[in-house]
């Protein structure tokens, strides 16, 4: 799924709009640039991502940072720049929301699974490792 995404001396062009231009429009508006899935979610849930665009701009006033469960939000415009804590389960992850990232969900940037690094087997997990019990 390659996005649309070019930029010019530090000017982002999303699918052909400006993102100072996808800023200045309504979520609505600048959810008819984004693919269908993600405009579907966004004209589903309208109410909700006005809620929390409403919050983000009363916390940021008063320069705390933003945190959030809502892990299946859609990134829209109005939200790059910003950085938000979304919660994996355990802790809230910092993310910091970029022009490449509309379109997608907050959760995706906000791994819920760490990497699993295995040590050597023990003694007696491995038919070789029996003969080191004595």
């Amino acid at each position: 799924m390659a996005e649309e995404i070019i930029t010019k001396s530090k000017e982002v062009i999303y699918r052909g709009r400006k993102l100072e231009d996808l800023k200045a429009m309504d979520v609505r508006e600048s959810a008819k640039y984004m693919t269908s899935r993600a405009r579907r979610s966004v004209l589903r849930n309208f109410n909700i991502i006005e809620k929390f665009l409403k919050r983000v701009e009363k916390k940021l006033g008063r320069s705390k940072r933003v945190r959030t469960h809502n892990r299946d939000l859609i990134i829209v415009p109005k939200l790059v720049g910003l950085k938000i804590g979304v919660y994996n389960g355990k802790v809230f992850q910092d993310v910091e929301i970029l022009p490449e990232m509309i379109g997608h969900r907050l959760g995706e940037f906000a791994m819920t699974r760490g990497r699993i690094h295995h040590g050597e087997a023990g003694i007696g997990a491995t038919k070789g490792s029996r003969a080191l019990k004595k």
